[in-house]
């Protein structure tokens, strides 16, 4: 794991940052054609970053009509596959010699602490290219069992121009996952970031296009979901859209795609994921680290946060100690110092909606034993950690997607009301379970319903594990792993007679 700077030397780097602020498309730089603009606001500070190009239809039909021109003359789409992962991994080598700049990007546009920007999303971004652009040719096709009279051959081919639609609360992660898969299989791809943080996307592109990716290939179009992320839903020449972010917006996706041209909609959305801790479970010491780090990380900010603690009742009060002990190292604070482990909260929006939460949690008799008011800051929007004990199933804060730093520990009698609890909520993405019996282990992690399950631990699994799920959570195709190449990804079968048969016989 690389040192971390000090943080004059990242305010050094920021103080000298000239920011990208207009969309990418066909290689370059441009404004919106509107000429509209909107402010990115540093939530850590109050002020303003940069005024960034609002994207509209205009612009998303001038980047699907170049990223279909490229498509079409097969200079990217119908290279050599080896040829796709060498340009790659020239962009990879050129996101390394910029990493000091794109962590710092990254952390000053979305709250981000610098060193979960330099020790984990930067790192994971580029090790995620790296991982598909070596997959690129690696993908072979496949042959039908079939006598000697005929040859059966499945190929999969590129679906031509993709959308990728990111969320704010991992910028640049969220692209290496669905624009690694995209780019490796040979499609033109069409990136539209979440309003809130831009700017990495964009110089990401810029970088991409030092590194040999064609013109058209990839554009990166900012703008309100409103206004580019409805006309990306409607756009009758997208053919596939990989989306990450909310329920609502995702059955949106499904209607817009109805409504036009059908076009594949793959969606990883919202959860309200648990940490389900046995009464056998083992090294509670262990497990206090875990529980925290998955309920704070990246500020609670975090599709899997595990922001249920579903605890059994003879070890709840000792895990909770010991809980509250770790908290003590989880320090809130500007986000460019390398010791604070939680930054600000992304927006005014979110840090009020977190807020009226806690609230909530208040108001319905909630046992508060942590945190629970904001952060005076400067003009920040810091919330610390915050831990509601005694919290029942049918509490607000129990069921509804939070996504700030606020942990519910909801006590139970038995292994049989722990998993009953984990699984009453609408939502299936990821669950974390502790025990200190294997087969206990292996029989819960089954009836978890869940795309993710870890045991004894907080993980998401690595490149190499797909990521998705169950309820509403997702639909279709899942990030990471050589399951994700399906999304961007059709299937052709091509039949072909090798008999000498009349074709009147062939057709018997």
């Amino acid at each position: 794991m690389e040192d971390l700077l000090s943080q004059d030397e990242y305010q050094a780097i920021a103080d000298k940052m000239v920011f990208p602020a207009n969309a990418h498309i066909n290689g370059k730089f441009t404004s919106a054609k509107s000429g509209e603009t909107y402010a990115t606001i540093n939530p850590a500070t109050g002020k303003k970053l940069a005024d960034i190009a609002a994207c509209g239809k205009e612009d998303l039909d001038y980047a699907v009509k170049k990223g279909r021109q490229a498509f079409d003359s097969g200079v990217w789409s119908r290279m050599h596959p080896a040829e796709r992962k060498e340009i790659m991994i020239h962009l990879v080598k050129l996101m390394k010699r910029h990493r000091y700049e794109l962590a710092v990007l990254e952390s000053l546009d979305s709250g981000k602490p610098i060193r979960d920007c330099a020790w984990l999303d930067l790192p994971e971004t580029i090790h995620c290219i790296a991982w598909y652009a070596e997959a690129a040719d690696k993908l072979y096709h496949q042959m039908s069992p079939t006598t000697d009279d005929a040859m059966g051959l499945i190929v999969r081919e590129p679906i031509g121009v993709v959308a990728c639609i990111l969320p704010w609360n991992f910028p640049l992660m969220m692209f290496g996952w669905k624009v690694g898969p995209a780019l490796a299989s040979g499609n033109s791809v069409i990136v539209k970031p979440a309003a809130l943080t831009s700017m990495t996307a964009l110089r990401v592109a810029e970088l991409a296009a030092e590194a040999g990716i064609p013109p058209g290939v990839l554009s990166i179009l900012p703008g309100r979901g409103s206004r580019i992320g409805e006309a990306i839903g409607l756009h009758p020449d997208i053919g596939a859209i990989s989306f990450t972010g909310s329920t609502e917006i995702g059955r949106r996706l499904l209607q817009y795609s109805a409504q036009s041209n059908l076009k594949r909609i793959n969606l990883e959305l919202g959860g309200k994921c648990p940490a389900v801790v046995l009464e056998d479970a083992e090294n509670l010491d262990s497990v206090a680290e875990y529980v925290v780090y998955g309920a704070f990380w990246n500020m609670g900010e975090n599709c899997t946060s595990n922001c249920r603690l579903i605890v059994h009742q003879k070890i709840k009060d000792d895990l909770l100690r010991r809980v509250l002990d770790k908290l003590r190292d989880w320090k809130t604070g500007d986000p460019l110092e390398p010791s604070n482990a939680l930054g600000a909260m992304v927006s005014q929006d979110q840090f009020d909606t977190v807020m009226r939460y806690i609230a909530e949690g208040k108001k319905a008799g909630a046992n508060l034993v942590a945190g629970g008011e904001p952060l005076a800051l400067g003009q920040g929007l810091f919330i610390p950690p915050t831990i509601f004990d005694d919290v029942t199933p049918d509490m607000v804060i129990a069921k509804e997607e939070i996504f700030g730093p606020v942990l519910s520990v909801l006590t139970v009698r038995n292994d049989a009301q722990a998993i009953q609890t984990a699984n009453d909520t609408p939502y299936g993405l990821q669950a974390s379970l502790f025990t200190g019996n294997m087969k206990k282990a292996l029989r819960a992690a089954r009836d978890l319903q869940a795309g993710t399950v870890s045991v004894n631990c907080y993980n998401e699994g690595d490149i190499t594990t797909p990521f998705g799920g169950y309820k509403l959570s997702g639909l279709a195709g899942r990030d990471k792993s050589l399951q994700a190449f399906e999304q961007y990804m059709q299937t052709k079968t091509i039949w072909i007679d090798l008999s000498d048969h009349e074709v009147d016989a062939c057709l018997d």
